[in-house]
């Protein structure tokens, strides 16, 4: 019964992790894009420059989603399963 218990509370934990850790990149990346339309809206010729320093933004606060991945797997894989 006490096993039951662990793998349930270990796959609702998984679920909430990545439900919560997914909205932190989501918001970031999409104020970084609308960001960088409107600098290449202002000054296309620097076009290039913005795209790469959003690109990097983008990868940066994606990390915050791929480690929120990981223990999610963690505690499906280690705990979840029998």
């Amino acid at each position: 019964m006490e096993e039951t218990i662990i793998k349930a509370a270990a796959l609702l934990s998984a679920g909430v992790c990545m439900g919560i850790g997914a909205i932190g990149p989501a918001i970031g990346e999409g104020f970084a894009a609308g960001k960088a339309c409107e600098g290449v809206a202002k000054r296309p010729e620097e076009a290039p420059l913005l795209t790469r320093t959003m690109l990097i933004g983008q990868a940066v606060s994606e990390s915050t989603g791929i480690y929120s991945l990981v223990i999610a797997l963690l505690l499906i894989f280690l705990f979840g399963r029998g």
